[in-house]
């Protein structure tokens, strides 16, 4: 099983932070690649971050409601 890390994507140039506004998946939901894992807000836009891979949902790092900068791991998935 590899691990990988589900980042915050920095969707626009001036974009530095962003805030989990409503986690979709909970740990133990099976996501498939580019399924909304949780709804963000950024520079005052709502954007959907996708599952960067298949796997199980094995830890959220970021609860709903905190902001946290580009790049940060918010979520942990497992891949079979």
């Amino acid at each position: 099983m590899a691990r990988v890390e589900v980042l915050l994507p920095q969707w626009g140039m001036g974009m530095s932070e962003g805030s989990i506004v409503k986690w979709l998946k909970q740990v133990g939901d099976q996501v498939t690649e580019d399924e909304p894992m949780a709804e963000v807000e950024a520079e005052k836009v709502e954007e959907t971050l996708e599952a960067p891979a298949t796997g199980t949902i094995t830890e959220i790092l970021v609860a709903e409601g905190e902001s946290v900068e580009v790049r940060t791991v918010v979520a942990i998935i497992e891949t079979a």
